[in-house]
């Protein structure tokens, strides 16, 4: 089972920019896309809806903000928009596919970066989130937690990471809800059971040539429960194109979707 996760920062853009040509050649069963940036009523169904796939999206209320979508070659047994939290669902962060005991989520994290009160509201969805999270951990159910976290968990996970200890993506709260998210193998970063190494970056300022000089942040996961540990067989980060100020995260699973 072939995963890919991409924050587009506007779908529309990544569009134009070659995405769906590229998607269409990775043989992929689900595709995780965050920040959208676009309500449903704005897209075409192609290509925004690709051939072979069946298509959801979640959208913000807000027009040309956030917006998560899921791109699923098998027809989920479900679907959930938004996690129940009003806030949350408003600006379009979550959905949820379910396919037997599977579950494989897109979500859009909170940034933080934009002032005080942003931060503030980062805080207070990881502090709901977190909770939830441990419920869903002590279910009998895998799940595959797809998206733009928003927070790069270690030093080796961001270029500048002496100079950025004091901004949001790398303060000392958000590294530590990360390590209490992966506390006893309870939930397992998938990128990092695979590739250990130093600037595997997924996000890149648009300031300074921080992608030609390869001055990048690690903020996008596939974020697994404990039974898929023993599945991930592959991992990459595509950069030979660029479709948006993140790129495209992609990990192999030893596992089989059940469904008719």
């Amino acid at each position: 089972m072939r995963v890919i996760s991409l924050n587009v920062n506007g779908i529309r853009a990544a569009e134009r920019k070659g995405f769906f040509n590229w998607m269409q050649a990775q043989n992929a069963d689900i595709i995780c896309l965050q920040e959208t940036k676009a309500q449903i009523s704005q897209l075409s169904s192609d290509p925004f809806c690709p051939k072979n796939y069946n298509c959801f999206y979640h959208d913000a209320d807000k027009k040309g903000y956030s917006g998560v979508a899921l791109y699923c070659r098998n027809k989920p047994d479900k679907v959930i928009n938004g996690i129940g939290w009003s806030d949350i669902d408003a600006e379009g962060r979550f959905i949820e596919a379910q396919f037997g005991d599977l579950s494989v989520i897109s979500l859009y994290l909170p940034s933080g970066s934009s002032g005080e009160e942003r931060q503030a509201f980062k805080f207070d969805f990881m502090n709901r989130f977190m909770p939830y999270l441990q419920s869903c951990a002590l279910t009998n159910r895998h799940y595959i937690i797809c998206g733009d976290w928003n927070i790069a968990h270690k030093e080796i996970d961001l270029k500048n990471w002496r100079g950025n200890k004091k901004n949001s993506g790398f303060l000392p709260e958000e590294r530590a809800w990360l390590d209490t998210l992966f506390v006893n193998d309870s939930w397992v970063d998938a990128f990092r059971l695979i590739n250990q190494e130093a600037e595997q970056y997924t996000w890149w300022s648009n300031r300074g040539q921080a992608w030609a000089k390869n001055v990048g942040w690690r903020i996008d996961y596939q974020i697994i429960s404990a039974g898929l540990i023993d599945k991930v067989l592959a991992t990459s980060i595509y950069k030979d194109e660029r479709f948006s100020d993140h790129a495209p995260l992609t990990v192999d699973y030893a596992f089989e979707i059940n469904t008719p």
